[in-house]
Formats: structure tokens, C-alpha cells, sequence
């Protein structure tokens, strides 16, 4: 076996602000080039890891060749809306074909290593034809291939996040893949000494407002759902003071909407269908006409054609996150304090909080508008989980 490379060499394509870069220039590597269509992406990029990057188009799959040559790994990280389970999930999503983009300029460039990553939805049918043929089209140019989920808990990030990898290689090696197990800690963790710290500017709810009031009755690990039961469950007819007094009948015919219209099904697709009055009555023993009357009035149901349906059906919003467990996904609304809220404070989180969540060290800053560092933030890879990546593919493949 000879010796290993000293300083592997990487590009990057969907490259976002950096994240999945960050991990493996902390491995060793030298970045060669980055490449996104965001100017505020790479702008982020430039600031914090000091490497070539550039606004690029990747759509039509050209990229500069010459300068992309002779790479140990090429890293791909394309747009993952159009595969998160968390958006419409659209078959159709020009976005989705960015991943065959992706391993069109792999098998031009040739490096030794490429890795796509996107979001785990990417592996459920029909969505899994893209990733399907992207791994066909690798195997095809001479790469063998390796598809894995990766639990970022399980990579040093304090986070429930799943991330798929297609790793292909055209390097001759015989290897299991077998990621370095490190554990991610707790938000918690995540969350000490972070006051005085860059982009921390944390912004408590206004005291007099709804948002506040709403805050005030969700405990750690609840959320306001109208859509489930149980004791994670707070549904908005618990909190009249915002949305409005309920007589304890008209509690009683929410609660019990609630639980039949996922019980009685029309459809085979939806999480839930409205329910009629008659099967609202004969669950109750008695006629509902003027409860849900009253209840459409207040704003609490309404109809749907011959049937009735609860207004709110949004499956958790406000969602406390518990102090002493790993964080729930990152995303692009992790500062919006209607979708999550702060453990102990009656607010969203910063900033910082959100980049600390994703292993990012406080010495990399963010820019440019607030929204648009949440959004980078929530599009990027977990650098402690791309360092563990890279430091498997040093041990792996460059030798």
C-alpha cells in the first residue's frame, strides 16, 4: 500500500455557503473551487474559508474543466426542495434534475472520489428514480458506488438530521463503508456561552403580543397542532385568549372531529378527510348542528362541501424543542418563532443558535440579510458530519 496523499484536493458544485467544504478542509483537504448560483451564498463562502469561489449557473452542466482536473473528490450537494418531505415533494421539480446534473459533471471532470448528498426523502419512490439513476449513470462510467443515510446524531451534530451519500469511486478499492461513529450531544450543548458570541441577537416576543401568548402555553417537546392528540399536542381551543373562548361542548365536538376525520377516510392519499354531521351526531349520541355552527362562527371549523373540517389543520407549529435531547432539523425557518421556539425563552433562535445546531464554528460568519443566513444555514451540510466523511474517504480512497 503507499503512502497517502498529503493534500488531497476537492472541488465543489451546489456548493452553498460552505458547510460541506468547511468539514473537509478540516480533514486536510485544499479546496480547488466552489460553485453556486447564490452571490450570498458565495459571498459567505469567500469570507469564511478563503478559497476560489464563484457565482455559477450549474443548470446547463458546464463548469471550467481545465481548472477542475486532476481532483482527488468532487462534492455535490444539489438543491433538495424538490425531495424534502418537509415541502410539496414535486416529482416535476426542475430542482430534481439538478442531481443527474450533478453526476453528468462528474463523469467529465473524473475525480478519484464524488459524493452526492441531499435530503434522506430522496430515497423514497417515485422521488428514488432520480437516485436511482444517478447511481446507474455512475456505474457506468467505471465507478463503483456506495448508498448510505447518515444520522448527523451519530456524526457529531447535536441535531436529528438525516442526509443521503452516494459515494463513488473509481480508485480500484475494496472497502466497507463505515463512517466514524461520534456522539452529537444535546441542544443544550449546542446552545452554552453562546450570549456575546457574532450573529447572536436573540429577539424575545413582544410581551402584549398573540405570538407571545401562544409561546407562554407550549412546554418543552409540545407543539400547537390541532391535527393530533396526546400530551405533545396543544391545540388552539386550549388557548382562548388568542383564538377565542369554546363552551366545554364545543370542546368536546373539536376533540372528537379531530380523532374521526383520520378515522373515516375518502381518499387514499392526505393525512385526514372532513367528516359529516351525521357521523359527528351518532359519535356523540347527540345533534351537533349548533355546536358546529357556533364553532364555524368562531372560526375553529369549516365547511367542506356536505362535510366539516377543522380551520387549523397544520400538523405542529410552535414547536418547543426540549433542552436535553439532540435538536429537530434545521431548516430554512429554524429563526421563524411560529415554527420553533427557544427551549427557555419566549423566542425564536438566533442566528448563532441555528449555526451551532449545525456544527458550525463560531468563528465562521454569516452575512447578508437575516432571512438569508437562515437560509444558508438551513441548506447546509453539517461540517462535523462532512469531516467525518472526508476523514473515511482519506482512509478509504487516497492512498
Amino acid at each position: 500500500m503507499g503512502l497517502k496523499r498529503t493534500n488531497p484536493k476537492f472541488a465543489s458544485i451546489f456548493s452553498g455557503c460552505g458547510g460541506f467544504d468547511l468539514g473537509f478542509v478540516r480533514a486536510g483537504f485544499t479546496c480547488e473551487m466552489a460553485l453556486d448560483i447564490d452571490p450570498s451564498a458565495i459571498d459567505v463562502h469567500r469570507k469564511n474559508l478563503k478559497s476560489p469561489a464563484f457565482v455559477c449557473d450549474l443548470s446547463n452542466g458546464h463548469v471550467p474543466l481545465e481548472t477542475l482536473s486532476d481532483l482527488d473528490v468532487l462534492l455535490a450537494g444539489s438543491p433538495c426542495q424538490g425531495f424534502s418531505t418537509a415541502g410539496r415533494r414535486k416529482f416535476d421539480d426542475p430542482r430534481n434534475q439538478l442531481l443527474l446534473t450533478a453526476g453528468n459533471i462528474a463523469t467529465l471532470v473524473r475525480p478519484k472520489v464524488f459524493i452526492a448528498e441531499n435530503v434522506a426523502g430522496v430515497t423514497a419512490m417515485p422521488h428514488s428514480y432520480y437516485w436511482d439513476s444517478l447511481i446507474l449513470m455512475l456505474r457506468e462510467a467505471g465507478y463503483r458506488t456506495a448508498s448510505l443515510i447518515c444520522r448527523a446524531t451519530q456524526m457529531g451534530v447535536p441535531q436529528i438530521r438525516k442526509r443521503a451519500l452516494i459515494i463513488a469511486w473509481n480508485t480500484g478499492a475494496e472497502t466497507e463503508i463505515s463512517l466514524p461513529y461520534v456522539c452529537g450531544g444535546t441542544l443544550r450543548s449546542a446552545l452554552s456561552n453562546v450570549v456575546g458570541t457574532l450573529n447572536h441577537q436573540p429577539k424575545p416576543l413582544p410581551s402584549d403580543g398573540d405570538l407571545y401568548k401562544v409561546a407562554t402555553r407550549i412546554k418543552q417537546g409540545q407543539k400547537l397542532s390541532n391535527v393530533r392528540g396526546g400530551p405533545r399536542a396543544v391545540h388552539t381551543w386550549q388557548i382562548p385568549e388568542v383564538f377565542g373562548r369554546t363552551t366545554e361542548v364545543e370542546r368536546t365536538v373539536l376533540e372528537t372531529l379531530m380523532r374521526m376525520r383520520r378515522r373515516h377516510r375518502m381518499r387514499v392519499i392526505g393525512d385526514a378527510d372532513p367528516v359529516s354531521e351525521r357521523r359527528l351526531s351518532t359519535e356523540l349520541g347527540y345533534s351537533v348542528s349548533s355546536p358546529l355552527k357556533r364553532l364555524i362562527g368562531k372560526g375553529y371549523v369549516r365547511r367542506a362541501g356536505r362535510r366539516y373540517d377543522l380551520s387549523h389543520t397544520f400538523n405542529g407549529k410552535f414547536r418547543r424543542l426540549y433542552l436535553d435531547l439532540p435538536s429537530l432539523t434545521v431548516d430554512t425557518r429554524f429563526g421563524n418563532p411560529r415554527y420553533f421556539l427557544h427551549p427557555t425563552q419566549q423566542r425564536g433562535f438566533t442566528v448563532r443558535e441555528a449555526a451551532r445546531i449545525q456544527g458550525f464554528p463560531d468563528s465562521f460568519v454569516f452575512s447578508g440579510s437575516e432571512s438569508s443566513q437562515f437560509r444558508l444555514i438551513g441548506n447546509a451540510v453539517p461540517p462535523p458530519l462532512a469531516r467525518g466523511l472526508a476523514s473515511f474517504v482519506i482512509e478509504a480512497f487516497l492512498h
